[in-house]
C-alpha cells in the first residue's frame, strides 16, 4: 500500500502568544489566596473574574479537591568542574542511594567528569540516563547528603523570576534565602522531592482550606515530584514528537480507594494543578493502573506507586478529572497544550489574552483559573 507523507500535524507555534514581561510576577500576592481568580464554565461559556480567597463560593458540598503535596528541595547546586571551571548541576530525582539524575550546566559535560562542591560534596558523572540530563554519584547519601544539600543547595525557581534582584536589595543574604524557600513552597508540602514547586498550590492558606473543608469539599493528596516533565520546553515543531520525561508518582492506597469510590457516586473531581492532572490521568487511564470500574480493587497494592510520562494536548479525552485550578502558563509549553485539551485551544488564548489586557498576572507566582 502507498504511504502518503503527513502535511497535517499540530504545530507548536499554534501555542504561541505574546506577554508583556510586566506581567510576570516576581512574587506571590500578600496574603497568597488575594491573587486574581478567573472563573470559566465551559459548558455555558461563562467568564467571572473574582479573587482566590472567593474560590469556595464556586465548589459544591460533596466535590473532591485534588493537590499535590510533594515538597520543592534546595536541589540546584553551583561549584566547579576538577579542571576549574564553574560547574551548575540541578537535581532532577533521585535514583538510588547516592546517585542522582541532574541537568548539568557546564560546559562539554561528559562521563567520568568530576564536580566539587561546598561542605566536601563531591560528584562524579557516571552516565547520560536521557539526551539531556546525567547520571551523577554522590560521595554522601541519605540524611547526611540532605543536610549538606540544605545547607549549600539553593531553591531553582524559575529563570523568569529574578531572585538575584530580590537578594540585592535584602539586607540580610540568608534572610531573603529563607524567604525565597517559603515562598515558592505550598503550604501543604509533605515529601520532599520536586526541582520546581506545584505551582496552582502556592495560592492555597490554612485559612482558606479550612473554608474549603467547611463547605464539605472532601479534600485528598498525591504525589508527583515535580522535575523535567514539567518544565521542559517542547522542542519539536510536530508536538506529538515530543517525549516528555517522566516523573515519580506516589499515591496512597487509601487515598485510591476514596477517589474510586467518590467518582463512582459522582462527585466532581477538582484537580489542583497540572501536576494533579497528570497523576490522575495516568492512575486512572484507559490501559488502567487503577481501574474505576473495578469494584474488588485487589491491585490496588501494586498500583499506588509509578512513573508517568502522559503528555496530555488537544485531542486527549479526559477520564477522570471534572475541572482544574491552574496558573497561566508558558506560551509553547506542555502545560498550555493540557489546558487545551480541556478548554480548547482557541479558548485557552482567547482567556489568555483576555487576561492579558485585564493585566493579570502569569506564571509561577501569578494568578490563577478555575476551569470546569
Amino acid at each position: 500500500m502507498r504511504s502518503y507523507p503527513r502535511y497535517y500535524y499540530m504545530k507548536l507555534s499554534l501555542f504561541d502568544y505574546k506577554l508583556p514581561e510586566r506581567l510576570i510576577a516576581q512574587e506571590p500576592a500578600s496574603p497568597r489566596d488575594h491573587s486574581r481568580l478567573l472563573v470559566y464554565n465551559k459548558k455555558t461559556g461563562d467568564i467571572v473574574h473574582d479573587r482566590f480567597f472567593n474560590l469556595p463560593k464556586y465548589l459544591n458540598p460533596g466535590d473532591v479537591m485534588v493537590f499535590n503535596n510533594s515538597k520543592v528541595f534546595p536541589a540546584r547546586l553551583l561549584g566547579n568542574k576538577e579542571t576549574g571551571g564553574k560547574a551548575e548541576a540541578l537535581l532532577l530525582r533521585k535514583l538510588k542511594s547516592g546517585q542522582w539524575e541532574a541537568l548539568l550546566g557546564t560546559r562539554h559535560p561528559k562521563v567520568g567528569l568530576k564536580l566539587s562542591f561546598n561542605k566536601g560534596l563531591t560528584a562524579k558523572v557516571i552516565g547520560t540516563p536521557t539526551a539531556k540530563t546525567w547520571l551523577l554519584q554522590f560521595n554522601f547519601s541519605g540524611p547526611a547528603f540532605y543536610e549538606i544539600l540544605d545547607k549549600i543547595g539553593q531553591v531553582p525557581t524559575p529563570p523568569y523570576i529574578d531572585v538575584k534582584n530580590q537578594l540585592f536589595h535584602s539586607h540580610s543574604l540568608a534572610k531573603s534565602d529563607k524567604k525565597i524557600r517559603n515562598q515558592y513552597q505550598t503550604i501543604y508540602a509533605k515529601k520532599l522531592g520536586s526541582a520546581a514547586a506545584p505551582t496552582a498550590g502556592l495560592h492555597f492558606t490554612n485559612r482558606l482550606l479550612k473554608k474549603i473543608r467547611d463547605r464539605g469539599v472532601q479534600t485528598e493528596f498525591v504525589t508527583l515530584h515535580v522535575g523535567l516533565g514539567t518544565f521542559d520546553p517542547v522542542n519539536t515543531e510536530n508536538i506529538e514528537e515530543y517525549k516528555i520525561h517522566q516523573e515519580w508518582v506516589s499515591v496512597d492506597k487509601q487515598t485510591i480507594k476514596r477517589l474510586i469510590k467518590a467518582k463512582q457516586v459522582g462527585k466532581r473531581i477538582i484537580a489542583v494543578g497540572t501536576t494533579s492532572v497528570r497523576t490522575l490521568e495516568t492512575l486512572f487511564s484507559t490501559s488502567p493502573i487503577c481501574d474505576i470500574r473495578d469494584s474488588r480493587q485487589s491491585h490496588i497494592n501494586s498500583c499506588h506507586s509509578y512513573y508517568t510520562d502522559i503528555f496530555i494536548h488537544p485531542g486527549y479525552k479526559f477520564k477522570f478529572i471534572n475541572a482544574i485550578i491552574t496558573n497561566f502558563h508558558l506560551p509553547k509549553s506542555s502545560l498550555i497544550m493540557l489546558v487545551s485539551a480541556f478548554i480548547g485551544r482557541k479558548k485557552t488564548l482567547e482567556l489568555y489574552n483576555k487576561c492579558i489586557k485585564l493585566k493579570y498576572r502569569f506564571f509561577s507566582f501569578g494568578d490563577a483559573m478555575f476551569l470546569q
